[in-house]
């Protein structure tokens, strides 16, 4: 089951995808796609239905985040040990966690805003995880039931920053833009392995980074499962599973996102994003 959000930010409605790829309207059956709405059970009640009796959604609307309320937006640093050794960064030996602001998140195909005087931002296509229940010191083994579904996400940095001293990551990673999700929330029943899915990024045509979840440090299920013991995970919250390698940072010549370039995200059985850098005016 594919789920997304479609309409003007902040007013976004609810909607599902049929057989034949077309956006239905959900918005009669729950007002949103966030909190409870993200439980098995209501995930199976939506599964239930039959998508072609609900009302097609007209034109062609902006398509929003798929989940509509996320308490907490956290990301895993060196998450695949071919980034790790690109960026002269040891092997991690357990999770690094971090943060993003929930203010951060967009839409898949919304600009991606620099900031004046911002001339590092990079790129990270990333498979995102989100919790459809509450997960408290969960066990591995069980980790996986907590999750509602997977997107596309892009953990968009200005390496300056984050790179400027101790305790910057989230002030590098949190600008309104820099969290695009989407386009659709894929429910775990379509992605039974979210160890075995191909990632890659395209930056004007050009191919930058290629990788796949197979190859994590640390799978989903250890990842719930370790940062249940530290916070407890609610629905909606995401979590961002780590970069493959090719971010530009890492490259030679560095390569640093520039208004006008345009960003083409994949991620097998996800979908596409597709973004444009815009200057913040």
């Amino acid at each position: 089951m594919k789920l997304f959000r479609f309409g003007d930010a902040g007013q976004e409605k609810p909607g599902i995808l049929d057989g034949a790829g077309r956006l239905r309207d959900l918005s009669a059956v729950v007002a949103d796609i966030a909190g409870d709405v993200l439980g098995r059970e209501s995930l199976a009640r939506l599964k239930a239905l039959d998508p072609s009796s609900l009302p097609p959604v007209k034109d062609s609307p902006r398509i929003g985040p798929p989940v509509g309320l996320v308490p907490k937006f956290l990301g895993i640093g060196l998450n695949y040990r071919d980034h790790a050794e690109e960026t002269g960064m040891p092997i991690p030996e357990a999770p690094i966690v971090f943060a993003k602001a929930s203010s951060c998140v967009s839409g898949p195909y919304d600009p991606v805003l620099q900031p004046e005087g911002w001339q590092r931002m990079d790129f990270e296509v990333e498979l995102a995880v989100v919790i459809g229940t509450r997960a408290k010191n969960v066990v591995r083994a069980d980790a996986l039931d907590h999750v509602a579904g997977y997107c596309i996400g892009n953990d968009v940095s200005e390496r300056s920053l984050q790179k400027g001293g101790p305790g910057e990551w989230i002030k590098a990673k949190s600008h309104d833009s820099f969290g695009p999700l989407g386009p659709w929330l894929v429910t775990t029943d379509e992605v039974p392995d979210p160890q075995n899915l191909d990632l890659a990024l395209d930056l004007n045509g050009e191919r930058m980074q290629t990788g796949s979840t197979s190859t994590m440090i640390f799978g989903v299920a250890e990842l719930v499962s370790y940062i249940s013991k530290y916070m407890t995970l609610m629905p909606g919250d995401v979590i961002t599973t780590g970069t493959p390698p090719g971010v530009g940072m890492a490259r030679n010549p560095r390569v640093f996102l520039k208004p006008g370039d345009e960003i083409r995200a994949t991620i097998s059985c996800l979908g596409e994003q597709q973004l444009k850098v815009v200057a913040e005016s």
